[in-house]
């Protein structure tokens, strides 16, 4: 069983910065790769980043990268998103979730946090 509590969202403009935060409960956190997922209101749940294991291989949706990145700290359990250069677009309700192998596919990620809302104004 793994919990993930989510942090970091708010309401920002267009340009601005935030960085979210992912802390899991359990020692088991470096065994597992992490997303990050996004759900906008009215649309499907969508992918935005995801991390291996050991943080060296990362995968972005197209329309994040060069804006987005997503690390991680074994020592505290936790995953990072940081989002620079935000848009109205990228407003959403942002979700961590935990898989076996870092993937851009929500269907292999078992467990979720419960989301952090992101609102960019224009």
């Amino acid at each position: 069983q793994v919990q993930l509590v989510e942090s970091g969202g708010g309401l920002v403009q267009a340009g601005g910065s935030l960085r979210l935060s992912c802390v899991a409960s359990g020692r088991t956190f470096s065994r597992y790769a992490m997303g990050w997922f996004r759900q906008a209101p009215g649309k499907e749940r969508e992918f935005v980043a995801a991390i291996s294991v050991s943080g060296g291989v990362t995968y972005y949706r197209d329309s994040v990268k060069g804006r987005f990145t997503i690390s991680r700290d074994n020592a505290k359990n936790t995953v990072y998103l940081q989002m620079n250069s935000l848009k109205p677009e990228d407003t959403a309700v942002y979700y961590c979730a935990v898989a076996t192998k870092a993937t851009i596919s929500a269907s292999s990620y078992g467990y979720w946090g419960q989301g952090t809302q992101v609102t960019v104004s224009s």
